[in-house]
């Protein structure tokens, strides 16, 4: 019982709203988000901020500072904390749309004879070992930590599947998991070392699929698991899981690893019921709330929250689950 006590995170994480949604997302985490009791909201941001250190690197719409400035606002306003994300090392692509920093900065691309299309991958990879694409990426961080005023930062780092490819002279043939570290360790370096701020991650490629069984998607069956013992322990993991299981066995062994964890959670009501209840079983002082993850805009999360026309059933299935997880509480 002490240990859920402290567990006293509860979480949200959007994506991006557009510029001319924030007022209603503002609306939305007043209205709705706050008196659920929701303290801390995960904006991710990515390359939807009007940067000034790269501007070359915006997407086609963007927040300004002044629009971060705003939700912050409303966040302080009801004791929610805002925390910014920055998706590192893996997703620089969706479907047949690369992002910003590959194609502005090809050199970074860990694969760079699959063409910008993206045929037949998931998602590209920036390249860990390029000696100045961190150069590019902690100004984009630093851009938001001023924007965010932050304490805290994600880096993301799900789903990394391309690593220690053939096709970069720098990784070839190196150690998946050698690699991943590295780049673990040099995000924390700048964020929890320089910047003094808490470092979050999703957790999927640190678990080894052959021991948790969890899948391909969340656990790692391309050799980075062992990361886990090579990063720091200061680290939070955001442990996602989707389905509904009778175990979540990833959650005690973060915790049993050091890390402090918050289980997150997607729409399916039954599987994030059963995650929550699980890790909640399996409580140390390591395990420090819940993160209901939504995998929509903050407009389309807004309309869902708020119900009113156009949400999207995926952002209506989301906030189903989010309220699930926290009126059940």
């Amino acid at each position: 019982m002490a240990a859920q006590q402290k567990a006293q995170w509860m979480g949200v994480h959007i994506m991006a709203p557009r510029a001319e949604d924030v007022p209603l997302l503002n609306r939305a985490i007043e209205q709705t988000l706050a008196p659920l009791g929701v303290n801390v909201l995960i904006l991710e941001v990515n390359y939807s901020f009007e940067y000034r250190s790269h501007p070359e690197l915006r997407a086609s719409t963007v927040l300004s500072k002044a629009d971060i400035r705003d939700i912050l606002a409303t966040c302080r306003k009801h004791r929610i904390r805002l925390i910014p994300q920055f998706n590192c090392l893996g997703h620089q692509s969706w479907a047949k749309t690369t992002f910003p920093l590959l194609v502005k900065y090809p050199e970074f691309d860990e694969t760079p004879q699959i063409p910008l299309d993206n045929p037949d991958i998931y998602c590209r990879s920036w390249c860990p070992l390029h000696p100045k694409v961190n150069d590019v990426v902690f100004a984009l961080m630093d851009e938001l930590i001023d924007a965010f005023e932050a304490d805290a930062f994600h880096v993301g780092m799900d789903e990394v599947f391309l690593i220690a490819s053939d096709q970069c002279p720098r990784c070839r043939g190196k150690n998946p998991a050698d690699l991943f570290a590295k780049a673990v360790n040099d995000y924390h370096q700048h964020l929890a070392k320089k910047r003094r701020l808490t470092m979050l991650m999703w957790g999927d490629r640190l678990l080894d699929d052959s021991v948790m069984g969890y899948g391909k998607w969340e656990a790692s069956q391309n050799g980075t698991a062992p990361a886990v013992e090579m990063i720091p322990k200061d680290i939070v993991i955001c442990d996602w899981h989707y389905e509904l299981r009778d175990e979540y066995p990833s959650v005690p062994f973060f915790q049993q690893k050091g890390f402090r964890v918050l289980p997150s959670s997607w729409r399916n009501v039954q599987a994030a019921l059963a995650l929550r209840d699980y890790a909640r079983k399996n409580a140390t002082e390591k395990m420090i709330g819940h993160l209901c993850t939504t995998w929509s805009s903050g407009s389309d999360i807004a309309r869902a929250l708020l119900d009113v026309p156009k949400a999207s059933d995926s952002a209506k299935q989301a906030v189903q689950a989010l309220k699930a997880v926290i009126s059940q509480d």
